[in-house]
């Protein structure tokens, strides 16, 4: 399974921006299975949990420091994940990755060693 994230780019703060997560592969079965997660990691920092959704859309999660502003959504036609990314903050700054496995399950959505397969990443980067 691959992965390919996009969206990504230079904005002000109090913008908004909106990334992709599409999923491709001879390995690829049906997307409805697999949950996806963004993760960011900031220089120096540590990947940290963002948003995540499950396979049939029913269930999503985020981080209390993006709650209200960031929205994750998928189109299982497409093979693709967004999140919708506004009110955006300097400190939202960071490279975002996303990732996808068939086997998480509701309790653990928010780690990043439940997901297998992961993108390359996209930078967001938010001016004060």
């Amino acid at each position: 399974v691959q992965l390919q994230a996009s969206g990504g780019g230079l904005v002000q703060a109090g913008g908004s921006l909106r990334l992709s997560c599409v999923a491709s592969g001879r390995t690829l079965r049906n997307f409805r299975i697999y949950t996806v997660g963004w993760f960011r990691q900031a220089p120096g920092k540590e990947r940290e949990f963002v948003a995540a959704i499950r396979g049939n859309g029913g269930s999503t999660a985020s981080a209390d420091s993006v709650k209200g502003r960031f929205t994750i959504s998928r189109d299982n036609a497409k093979n693709t994940v967004y999140l919708q990314m506004s009110s955006l903050k300097p400190e939202d700054t960071a490279v975002y990755y996303c990732a996808a496995d068939e086997n998480v399950i509701l309790s653990t959505m928010r780690r990043s060693s439940s997901y297998d397969y992961w993108g390359q990443g996209t930078q967001v980067t938010v001016s004060s």
